[in-house]
C-alpha cells in the first residue's frame, strides 16, 4: 500500500480559522449553484426570474454569485416558488466527527 503525502490543500484545511472560512465561504458557493441550476432547469433567465420574485436581474446576478452571503429563508422560497420547486433545509449534527442528517 502506498502512503499518500498531504496535499497543500490537507495543510491549509488543518488549520482550524482557514477551515472555518473555507467552509462559509463553500457553502455560500453550493447555495449560489444551486440556484442557478435551479433557474436553468425552469428554463427561465436571469430577467424573468427577477421579475417572479419582484427583483432586479442584477440581484439574481448576485445571488448566483459566491461572493453572496445574504441569503434568506423568505428570498429562498421566492425562488423556489418561482422556479416550481420546494425550498427543503436540513440541518446536520456533528458528533465525535460523523455527521448525521436530520
Amino acid at each position: 500500500m502506498v502512503k499518500k503525502g498531504k496535499t497543500y490543500a490537507d495543510k491549509l484545511l488543518a488549520d482550524k480559522k482557514f477551515k472555518k472560512d473555507f467552509d462559509i465561504e463553500y457553502k455560500n458557493l453550493m447555495i449560489s449553484e444551486k440556484i442557478a441550476e435551479l433557474r436553468h432547469k425552469a428554463h427561465l433567465t436571469q430577467e424573468q426570474l427577477a421579475k417572479k420574485v419582484h427583483t432586479t436581474k442584477s440581484a439574481i446576478s448576485r445571488y448566483e454569485s459566491n461572493n453572496y452571503a445574504g441569503y434568506s429563508v423568505s428570498l429562498l422560497q421566492k425562488i423556489a416558488v418561482a422556479c416550481g420547486a420546494d425550498l427543503r433545509i436540513g440541518f446536520v449534527i456533528r458528533h465525535d466527527g460523523k455527521k448525521m442528517v436530520i
